[in-house]
C-alpha cells in the first residue's frame, strides 16, 4: 500500500472513531475550586469515548458568576481549554431567598442553602470504610455578582456571548437525537431551553438528572429529618417539575439514596495524587471535601451504565405546593401515577463501589485531555 493511501486509510480510521463518540452536554453549578461539581465535570472531560458539547452554569451549590470563573479556571488546568463555557440562569424561576428565610421560621431550618450561604456537611471517616456526616458551621453570604477571592488564580478564559438555555438549543438541533443532557445542578436553564423550544427533549438521546430523594438510609441531618428532600430539586421546584415531565427518550436519576453509597475517601485522593498529571494535580490542590461523590456518580454511571445495580422505575415529579414540603420529591407506581403527564424515570438506589472508585480514580489520573 503506497504511503498515501496508508495515510488517508488512517485519516478515516481516526474520523470514524470521532464521529463514535458519545455527545454530552454539562449543565452544572460549577462550585469551586475542586469539589464535587468540578469533578464531575472532569469525569467526562476525562472520557475518551465522549465528546462535552459545552458546559452551561447555573446557580445552586454557588451563584453563577463565581461558579463559572471557577470553572473556566478548571478547564485552563486541566487542560480542557477547548471546552465552550455559557453562563446561565442566576435565580431560580420561582423560588427566592426571602420567601425560604421566611418559611425557615415556621418549618425549621435546611441544612444546605448553596448559594445563600450555608455551609454543607463533610464526612469524618470512622475506619472499615464507614463515615458519618458532620455539619460545618455557615458560609459567609454574599451577593449574586460578588465574586469571593479565587486561590487557584483568576481564568485568562473568557465565557461564550451566548446564553445557556438558547446555547443548549442549538447544540440539540446541531446534533437531532445524538446528545445527551447531562444536568448536576438545579435544573433551571434545562427547564428555560424546553420553553424556548418544545422540541429540545425530544431531539436529545435523553437526560441524566443528579436530583431526587426516595428514602435514603442515613444520619445526614440533610435527610434524616426529610427523606424526600434534594438540594438540586429543593432549589428550583418549576424547573425540576418542568424538566420532568418534558418528552425526553430516556430519564436517568442519581438520586440521594445511591449517592450517599459513595463516599470521597482520602484513599483515593493519595491514589490520584500520585498521577501527578494536570488533573490530579487540579484534585490534591484543590478538592479538600470528604463527602459524597454525588455528580461523579451521575457522570460515570451515563460512562458505564453497569456500575449501577440497582434501580426503581417509578413516575417522578416535584411537590409545587408552597408548604413544608416545597420541591420534595414525589413518585409513583404504574397503578397509582396520575393522569397529568408524568414520566417514567430509572431511578437509581445502589452501585457496585469499588468498581466506581477504581473508575472514577482512573479517570482522574488519565494522561492526556481528550
Amino acid at each position: 500500500m503506497r504511503p498515501s493511501t496508508l495515510l488517508l486509510f488512517f485519516c478515516l480510521i481516526a474520523g470514524v472513531c470521532a464521529a463514535q463518540k458519545s455527545l454530552v452536554l454539562i449543565d452544572q453549578d460549577g462550585s469551586g475550586p475542586g469539589g464535587s461539581n468540578q469533578m464531575a465535570m472532569l469525569s467526562l472531560l476525562q472520557a475518551p469515548q465522549v465528546q462535552v458539547l459545552g458546559i452551561t452554569m447555573v446557580t445552586g451549590d454557588a451563584w453563577r458568576d463565581e461558579e463559572t470563573l471557577h470553572t473556566l479556571r478548571m478547564l485552563e488546568l486541566t487542560g480542557h481549554s477547548d471546552v465552550p463555557v455559557a453562563r446561565g440562569a442566576v435565580f431560580p424561576l420561582v423560588r427566592s431567598q426571602k420567601e425560604t428565610e421566611l418559611r425557615e421560621a415556621i418549618d425549621g431550618k435546611v441544612t444546605w442553602l448553596g448559594a445563600w450561604g450555608q455551609g454543607p456537611a463533610t464526612l469524618v471517616e470512622l475506619g472499615n470504610g464507614a463515615v458519618k456526616p458532620v455539619t460545618s458551621d455557615h458560609l459567609e453570604a454574599h451577593g449574586p455578582y460578588a465574586i469571593p477571592p479565587m486561590p487557584e488564580g483568576q481564568p485568562t478564559l473568557k465565557p461564550i456571548d451566548e446564553d445557556a438555555a438558547h446555547f443548549l438549543v442549538r447544540q440539540v438541533h446541531a446534533h437531532p437525537r445524538q446528545v445527551t443532557i447531562y444536568a448536576a445542578g438545579p435544573m433551571t436553564n434545562i427547564a428555560l431551553a424546553i420553553s424556548i423550544d418544545p422540541e429540545f427533549a425530544a431531539l436529545t438521546q435523553g437526560i441524566v438528572l443528579m436530583g431526587g430523594s426516595l428514602n435514603p438510609q442515613t444520619d445526614d441531618p440533610e435527610f434524616a429529618t426529610s427523606p424526600r428532600h434534594e438540594f438540586n430539586f429543593w432549589f428550583d421546584p418549576e424547573a425540576a417539575h418542568i424538566v420532568l415531565r418534558a418528552d425526553w427518550p430516556r430519564i436517568d436519576v442519581t438520586t440521594v439514596d445511591v449517592s450517599i453509597k459513595a463516599p470521597f475517601t482520602q484513599k483515593m485522593v493519595d491514589d490520584i495524587a500520585k498521577a501527578h498529571t494536570p488533573v490530579a494535580r487540579y484534585i490534591a490542590a484543590w478538592s479538600q471535601d470528604r463527602y459524597y461523590l454525588w455528580d461523579e456518580l451521575a457522570a460515570c454511571a451515563w460512562l458505564d451504565p453497569t456500575l449501577i445495580t440497582k434501580e426503581k422505575q417509578v413516575y417522578m415529579d416535584v411537590d409545587l405546593n408552597h408548604e413544608a414540603t416545597y420541591g420534595d420529591t414525589i413518585t409513583w407506581t404504574e397503578k397509582l401515577k396520575p393522569s397529568s403527564g408524568v414520566r417514567l424515570v430509572h431511578a437509581q438506589v445502589d452501585l457496585d463501589l469499588p468498581r466506581f472508585q477504581k473508575m472514577f480514580v482512573d479517570l482522574m489520573t488519565r494522561e492526556g485531555a481528550n
